[in-house]
């Protein structure tokens, strides 16, 4: 950390551990630079950050004075922030490509005649090994230890992969598989709130600040932590000691005011939320929650709210540290010294929140009174998308005749008369549209939250005292989020009453959200393929995109864990649960909702007495070495991994190859064809590999041809260490829709040339063997959604160099910047289809050489076929000059090779 101190900030206060140094906020008001009390919390803590970290080079005065000044501007005026997170925090899926590309800087390092070791983390690294269990088995006691052997025998190249990364890197902790989803455990263990570092003048109080390469991240929000989600590369880059470059975010401010009614739950809270937020176009910037109903609100609950933030769009959903977040802190098993240092330094800085205090300053402020919160789910496509339950019935056939789309399927009136049967142990079941096919209580989302897992649980027990169990059809499945929740499910009993009722403990990681539901059963699948059927799921989630959850199961609802087992009792979306009989007793009595629905006090008393400090202590106590399956993984030695050119799952990808030390000149994208003509809202899920691998899309035919049999394909996201699998992947999701081919779903285009109907991938290679460029045509909101840095890597890896949108999703945007693909914005409201273009012209970016800058205006000109040209301005979104700077050498991997090479 920096020495150089222009405000004379640095400080000491008193804190358990001892006299400890301190940046204070409230020197640069004392020079008139601010007000801190009329700053956000959030803002505050990047301000601590600039303010410490303030070296007259890579953070300058003037960085500190723009942003001290935010609350002048509200952020409307936006500079460059360059924010040093504390820490990073890495999935398996997003992290192992992180960990390869580390293992490649030190192959190209050791190849330019540089040092490897070099390369290691400089910010402290956790990897949380979570994303890779999958629901293969799940009804029985035994489904758990099946799922976990399953787990090791399909991730033992990559897990091998990351123990040696955990012997061979500096600063990488490897949390092993079977212990929880990386935000629960980052909530439960990882965060401190206040670290304690040391720079040249002694110890120093920092703020718990992160980013992770999961947009969940933002869970640890509602702990008072600043953190969100980044691509991988960004991710890297921080790794790497480069600091994160922002622009100025706004603030929107939510207040929050009276307390949550009788039957609702933080689930229904949050996608209240979202659906408010979405509205509010809040894509890209900081929301801080405030206000009196803070103090009713648990911190699960804000923890809840702050997972979702990248539904409603927002940067971060941001929970300042208060008296809750103590309570929490000691409810988890953090020591009484930790609990103190943070109160303490919170309290010396500014950054502690109280009922009485100010309110800050906010871009713009919007309220939400917690009492008009109604139970809710969300879907069918789509997690902004709220259905009150009263409505849900409507809201489903209303779906089926829906024009195809974000809310429809397009059915017409003899496709609603649709059934199936399914012949399974002697026994037929006859099912219609809207049948539940997968509920799943999983996420980080929801499995942190010990209400509504309890919840879950009391209904379950009420619903068994009468007779009622999960439809047969119906594939059940709990995936709790750490170890704790298995501990207070066995004090409380209310795990043998989710058995009861068919729900068994499936594993230990992200599931079903993830797209990890594992295959439907055969009968189950056969009757909704025969019938051609939409069936649903309901999931305690926060993602159901097209294509997400089960290629078998169209329509995805979220909901809350008790409502998750309600709908399984159901067996259907197709009924009103509000009013409607939810199924037949024993004594063959109708059984409503409402009969087997807990009160808060019900729930609140079990969570009093049953989720204990000890139980968070005891599963955490050496989480490192907790797994003797992971301990038992032979892995190779030495500061350079051992590429295996044979290997389905590790390779060494092509981004460093053929490095040179010098940079190269920008250069002009001439004679560049189109590839895919996207619509609004495509996401990451629609670019990115996620999900299972088809035996008969490219990436299946290439393991097929690598002597991989389809049962051992694994996922997509299972193989993100290997380019070859990945690249193969990349636009290839079933529901994709190329407007160049408008009559086919799923990753397909005309290569150009021919008009031959072909795989993206298989266009592409034909493209690049004839040295053309390739761009993207596509909508709003291009790349919003998770699975982020294979939608960047992917895109740069199948020659496109450009893309050319509406308006880009944050993350999205800055990693193809960092893989050293261009961004271009349609100016003035127009799109390609207010321009006429067609897909088929040659286009032609002239403007792009070293004198580019952030921002700038480029002429693009597109010239179709009979010779017409059509020119106009797109705006580049290259927004700050580092991010130029990674352009300019090709990508983020190759501007910090360089560096380090030369130091």
């Amino acid at each position: 950390m920096a020495t150089f101190d222009p405000f004379s900030a640095r400080d000491t206060f008193k804190a358990p551990q001892g006299d400890i140094g301190i940046y204070r906020l409230s020197k640069l008001e004392e020079a008139g630079l601010t007000k801190v009390d009329a700053l956000p919390y959030s803002i505050r803590v990047l301000l601590e950050s600039v303010l410490r970290n303030c070296d007259g080079y890579v953070v300058s005065e003037q960085d500190v004075k723009s942003l001290a000044a935010w609350a002048d501007t509200k952020g409307l005026e936006p500079v460059e922030v360059p924010f040093t997170p504390a820490r990073v925090v890495l999935q398996d899926f997003t992290g192992v490509p992180c960990v390869v590309d580390l293992a490649a800087m030190r192959s190209a390092m050791r190849r330019l005649g540089g040092d490897p070791s070099k390369i290691n983390p400089l910010v402290p690294v956790d990897l949380v090994i979570d994303h890779s269990v999958q629901v293969d088995h799940y009804l029985g006691e035994t489904a758990l230890d099946l799922n976990i052997e399953l787990e090791f025998e399909r991730n033992a190249e990559r897990y091998e992969f990351l123990r040696w990364g955990q012997k061979a890197f500096d600063n990488f902790r490897v949390v092993p598989p079977g212990t929880g989803i990386v935000h629960q455990v980052n909530l439960e263990y990882l965060a401190k709130c206040v670290f304690v570092r040391n720079d040249q003048q002694g110890p120093v109080a920092v703020p718990d600040s992160l980013v992770g390469t999961d947009s969940h991240t933002t869970m640890i929000d509602g702990l008072g932590v600043v953190g969100w989600g980044v691509g991988g590369i960004e991710a890297e880059g921080v790794m790497l000691g480069q600091p994160i470059y922002m622009l100025t975010p706004e603030v929107v401010g939510m207040k929050l005011f009276g307390k949550l009614p009788a039957g609702a739950t933080a689930t229904d809270l949050v996608l209240t939320v979202t659906e408010i937020l979405r509205k509010e176009k809040v894509v890209g910037k900081f929301v801080e929650f405030f206000g009196p109903g803070m103090s009713n609100m648990g911190l699960a609950d804000r923890a809840t709210i702050a997972n979702m933030a990248p539904e409603y769009g927002a940067t971060m959903g941001f929970f300042p540290v208060d008296d809750v977040t103590l309570e929490y802190l000691r409810g988890t098993g953090r020591t009484a010294a930790e609990v103190e240092l943070v109160e303490r330094y919170c309290k010396e800085n500014q950054l502690f929140r109280t009922d009485d205090a100010h309110e800050p300053t906010f871009t713009k402020v919007v309220q939400l009174d917690l009492a008009s919160v109604v139970p809710s789910l969300a879907g069918p496509k789509r997690p902004q998308d709220r259905v009150p339950l009263s409505s849900m019935k409507g809201a489903f056939r209303a779906a089926l005749t829906a024009p195809v789309g974000p809310a429809g399927f397009g059915l017409d009136e003899k496709a609603l008369e649709r059934t199936a049967t399914i012949e399974e142990d002697h026994h037929a079941s006859t099912i219609t549209h809207g049948a539940v096919t997968i509920a799943a209580i999983t996420s980080c989302t929801n499995t942190s939250n010990a209400s509504v897992m309890l919840a879950a649980g009391l209904v379950a027990k009420k619903a068994a005292a009468k007779g009622l169990k999960a439809k047969p059809w119906v594939k059940t499945s709990i995936a709790p989020g750490s170890r704790v929740v298995s501990d207070y499910y066995e004090k409380s009993g209310l795990g043998d009453e989710l058995e009861k009722v068919g729900f068994y403990t499936v594993g230990f990681g992200c599931t079903t959200c993830i797209g990890n539901s594992g295959p439907l059963p055969e009968p189950v699948a056969n009757a909704v393929v025969e019938g051609d059927l939409i069936v649903s799921g309901v999931l305690s989630g926060n993602r159901n995109f097209e294509g997400r959850i089960n290629p078998h199961v169209k329509a995805n609802y979220l909901a809350s864990p008790p409502l998750v087992v309600a709908y399984a009792l159901a067996g259907t979306t197709d009924i009103d649960l509000t009013t409607e009989p939810i199924g037949q007793s024993d004594a063959g009595e109708d059984v409503y909702l409402r009969d087997i629905w807990p009160t808060h006090e019900e729930v609140a008393d079990v969570v009093k007495t049953c989720v204990l400090p000890e139980m968070f202590i005891e599963q955490y106590e050496g989480v490192w070495s907790k797994n003797p399956k992971w301990n038992a993984i032979p892995t190779s030695e030495g500061e350079l991994f051992e590429w295996d050119a044979a290997s389905t799952y590790i390779q060494e990808p092509p981004f460093l190859e053929t490095i040179t030390p010098e940079v190269k000149s920008i250069e002009p994208i001439v004679g560049a064809r189109c590839m895919a003509m996207l619509g609004d809202s495509t996401t990451t899920d629609h670019i990115s590999p996620a999900g299972s691998i088809a035996k008969d899309s490219p990436a299946g035919r290439f393991l097929i041809e690598h002597e991989v049999e389809p049962r051992d394909f694994n996922s997509y996201g299972a193989r993100r260490g290997n380019d070859r699998v990945m690249t193969r992947g990349t636009f290839a999701n079933i529901r994709i829709r190329n407007f160049l081919t408008p009559d086919i779903e799923g990753g397909v285009t005309r290569y150009l040339p021919t008009g031959e109907v072909m795989s993206i991938y298989d266009a592409s290679m034909r493209y690049q063997a004839t040295g053309t460029p390739l761009v993207v045509l596509a909508g709003a909101e291009y790349g919003t959604g998770s699975s982020r840095d294979w939608a960047a890597k992917g895109t740069f890896l199948l020659g496109v160099r450009a893309v050319l949108a509406t308006s880009f999703e944050r993350i999205h945007r800055s990693n193809l910047v960092m893989m050293g693909v261009l961004p271009l914005e349609f100016e003035s409201g127009a799109t390609y289809q207010s321009l006429g273009l067609t897909g088929e012209e040659v286009f032609d970016i002239a403007d792009l050489s070293d004198a580019l800058q952030p921002r700038q205006t480029i002429a693009v000109k597109a010239t179709a076929a009979d010779g017409a040209v059509k020119t106009f301005d797109m705006k580049c979104r290259i927004d700050t000059p580092v991010e130029l700077d990674y352009y300019r050498h090709g990508g983020i991997l190759a501007f910090v090779l360089r560096k380090l090479l030369k130091e």
